[in-house]
């Protein structure tokens, strides 16, 4: 059957396991084909090119936002990228070739970022659009550099593997995404190859305009949608678990094996993401089903996600959270009975670009959870000068999902789980259908909150 498969930055470094795990593994001959994977650029090389995704710290994009020289920083990448090389020589990589090849697209990005650069100096255009840009061809480097290896070391291991660079660096048709994924399989014939492709996609509209550092799963979402596979799959570092691993230890949580697309729109709204939720509606929407499997033990089938999924027994099925949130408290006395109040109330979060996660409300006050990393200054000010009380506080999201876990006494059950923890609630909710019972806790306590709820529901 035709599948598309998307391999992630850690386990494409990991390549000897990914050949191993994944494109041979139990596999030969006629039956190596019929499958396109989308891959992601080596870890940490897309935060050399832009910024460390988790730590903010500057990479060569930030050289040109400060108007600095950048050059160097970018021929330094070029550098570590061909460094990389050299650990999947023995895997069969030519090294001449691989390094050649990334040094004349490191070249040929510097020479369009140089004219970018330049136009920027003029003053006459938009600054926004030309960074936007410079962020586009910085990022594509890296998927390019990972699907040409890929493809390269199966070629001088015998297989029929394809090539399809999705970046558009000879490319100045005004394509979208879409036009560009139809037109570049359109002529593949995939019982008889093995196609890469570059998890950057080049687009009149950008790509990473509206997704940003998940650029790389909305690619493999719309390659799907292009080609119909059989089945999407997505092959991470760890499984898609009943609870952190990390948290409530190894023996105390199990891979899920099946879920649907609104459990994974919850998972993915409070940071633990099985697919990008912009990803996955396209999937969702064409039925297509989606596994995620573990690079590291293929023979374990992973979690199914389908549309249709209700689990045939009331049970949780993840237990998760985030404590990189901060609860924001609105309380003012005329908002009793005040049609509008919570429309006005919302204009300050649309205004500065903040999504909220978790709302609450009572007579007088309005309780709403964002990620700490959307609080910013002028929303409180914002906040402060309109409303009576503005309370800010760093807090923690503990989760019960699941696609059937609407139980009498579950919700008793949770709070007094948290009790017999010692864990005070500061706000609970959930909506009618049932599929995420959320609770806020002090940011103290969101381990212990974790534990305490595996234990007693897991």
């Amino acid at each position: 059957m035709l599948t598309v498969e998307k391999i992630g930055g850690t386990s494409m470094t990991a390549f000897a396991d990914v050949l191993d795990n994944i494109i041979f593994h139990g596999r030969e001959g006629a039956k190596l084909y019929n499958r396109v994977f989308v891959v992601s650029a080596y870890a940490n090389v897309t935060n050399w090119l832009l910024e460390n995704k988790k730590t903010g710290a500057p990479g060569v994009y930030h050289h040109i936002t400060q108007g600095q020289e950048f050059s160097q920083p970018l021929q330094d990448v070029a550098t570590q990228l061909k460094e990389l090389n050299k650990q999947y020589e023995p895997l069969g990589l030519d090294l001449a070739v691989a390094d050649a090849f990334i040094q004349q697209r490191i070249d040929q990005a510097q020479t369009y970022l140089e004219s970018l650069v330049n136009v920027l100096a003029s003053g006459y255009v938009n600054s926004v659009n030309i960074l936007q840009a410079a962020r586009e061809i910085l990022a594509s480097i890296g998927e390019a550099h990972s699907a040409f290896n890929s493809v390269n070391i199966l070629q001088n291991r015998g297989v029929h593997a394809t090539l399809v660079d999705l970046s558009g660096f000879d490319d100045a048709q005004p394509l979208t995404i879409d036009e560009r994924i139809r037109q570049a399989f359109t002529d593949i014939d995939f019982p008889r190859t093995i196609c890469i492709a570059t998890g950057y996609t080049k687009g009149t509209e950008g790509i990473m305009r509206e997704f940003d550092r998940g650029y790389s799963e909305v690619t493999f979402s719309k390659i799907a949608v292009a080609v119909r596979p059989q089945e999407a799959i997505i092959h991470k570092e760890y499984h898609l678990s009943s609870a952190d691993p990390n948290l409530v230890g190894v023996d105390q949580c199990h891979p899920i094996g099946f879920t649907n697309y609104d459990v994974a729109d919850q998972l993915a709204d409070v940071g633990m993401e099985a697919i990008h939720p912009k990803a996955s509606k396209p999937l969702e929407i064409n039925a297509i089903d989606l596994r995620i499997k573990n690079t590291f033990e293929p023979e374990h089938p992973g979690t199914l996600i389908t549309r249709d999924y209700i689990s045939p027994t009331k049970r949780i099925e993840v237990i998760t959270g985030t404590e990189k949130v901060t609860i924001i408290d609105i309380h003012d006395p005329l908002m009793v009975g005040a049609a509008g109040f919570d429309l006005n109330l919302m204009q300050v979060f649309f205004d500065l670009g903040v999504s909220y996660i978790f709302k609450a409300t009572s007579a007088n006050s309005i309780s709403l959870l964002i990620w700490e990393k959307d609080l910013k200054p002028q929303l409180v000010a914002a906040l402060e000068a309109k409303y009576e009380n503005v309370t800010v506080q760093p807090a923690a999201l503990v989760c019960l999902i699941g696609s059937n876990i609407d139980e009498p006494g579950l919700l008793a059950r949770a709070a007094g789980a948290l009790a017999d923890a010692g864990i005070n609630i500061r706000s609970a909710g959930f909506a009618l259908r049932k599929v995420n019972i959320q609770f806020i806790v002090g940011r103290e306590d969101y381990k212990t909150a974790i534990i305490a709820l595996n234990q007693a529901l897991g």
